[in-house]
């Protein structure tokens, strides 16, 4: 009973510490709120994500995990109160300049977590003025490394470069940078009219490079189509000339074809009786009908010196073509195309 008694007394007194005297640390970077220094009451009990520095005889003694704890009066003493909780330091305005000497106004937001709370109450003085004095000292020093326009480019860049710078110093001090964002950048009014000229004359760049390009294209696209066109009409006259070739090359194996058989016809028709007389019939046809175009297409004539005497020169063919017929048959019929031949020229 004289236990519960004393862990409730011990309970009470603490809350009514806390809610009485809650001290407001003012610095020049942040403002940090922080609940009082608990009284030893014997028996303490720690919020969740706190921990309680304690000293015993004005030397570190152990840190106190959320929960239930005991502590010896007079002889122990809480001397620090560290926040385990995600920290959010709003980083003010501060000037730095770029690689290419141009000012500019940055502000950004720091966000910190206590790792070892040891280090953090004994390492430092005030763990998170220190961290914030050092982000914005490895942000001028960032800055100076960069052109403005990189400054823009390469933001993601910049903040994790300056954690990264931040935890190579903070590990002394038992805090850990998780994050640092750049909120706004504001630059002189006279580069900025700059940028908007320079943002002005990329566009026009980017607008002629397109309209050249849209020409380039347009062009290439017609000499395609004129290539295509020329190519299709080769290929098409290409086609008319093969087309041509195979129809007269038909047309003379058919006209071949159709002597073979006249000629043939002609030599069967002899060997039968009276032929004789129906060659002799024919070629003086013939004659007439080239003796009478004679003088009607051309003005040089040759002519025999007994082109009149028709029954001489029928009587002299057929005296050819009996000779001939005796020794072949076949030459009858090569004297009739001769015979068709001089019929053709005489016409001529």
């Amino acid at each position: 009973m004289m236990l519960r008694t004393l862990c409730r007394t011990g309970g009470a007194l603490l809350r009514q510490t806390q809610r009485a005297t809650p001290r407001l640390w003012v610095l020049p970077a942040q403002q940090r709120w922080a609940s009082s220094l608990p009284v030893n009451t014997v028996v303490l009990f720690v919020p969740q994500q706190e921990a309680w520095v304690v000293e015993r005889m004005g030397r570190f003694h152990r840190i106190l995990e959320p929960g239930l704890n005991f502590l010896i009066p007079i002889l122990d003493r809480i001397r620090y109160v560290q926040s385990l909780k995600e920290i959010v330091i709003d980083v003010p305005e501060q000037s730095a300049v770029s690689l290419d000497n141009v000012t500019l106004q940055i502000d950004g937001v720091l966000y910190l977590r206590i790792l070892d709370p040891f280090k953090a109450s004994y390492g430092v003085e005030d763990p998170e003025y220190a961290v914030t004095q050092l982000a914005q000292t490895t942000m001028r020093s960032e800055l100076g490394k960069l052109t403005l326009d990189k400054v823009f480019r390469e933001r993601e860049c910049l903040n994790s470069n300056i954690v990264h710078s931040i935890n190579q110093a903070s590990d002394e001090w038992g805090i850990r940078c998780l994050r640092y964002e750049i909120k706004d950048i504001h630059v002189p009014p006279r580069v900025k009219e700059s940028m908007q000229m320079q943002v002005e004359a990329e566009r026009k760049k980017r607008a002629t490079v397109l309209e050249s390009e849209g020409t380039r294209e347009a062009a290439i696209n017609v000499a395609e189509g004129r290539k295509q066109a020329q190519i299709l009409a080769s290929e098409g006259q290409k086609a008319e000339q093969i087309n041509k070739a195979s129809g007269e090359a038909q047309a003379i194996l058919a006209k071949a074809e159709a002597k073979a058989k006249a000629i043939g016809m002609l030599s069967d028709a002899l060997t039968e009786q009276n032929g004789g007389a129906a060659a002799s019939l024919s070629v003086a046809e013939q004659y007439v009908s080239a003796f009478s175009n004679l003088a009607k297409e051309s003005n040089t004539i040759l002519l025999p010196s007994s082109a009149g005497d028709i029954s001489g020169m029928v009587t002299q063919a057929m005296t050819i073509y009996g000779t001939l017929a005796k020794s072949s048959p076949k030459a009858a019929a090569v004297l009739e195309e001769t015979s068709d031949d001089f019929g053709g020229r005489s016409s001529q």
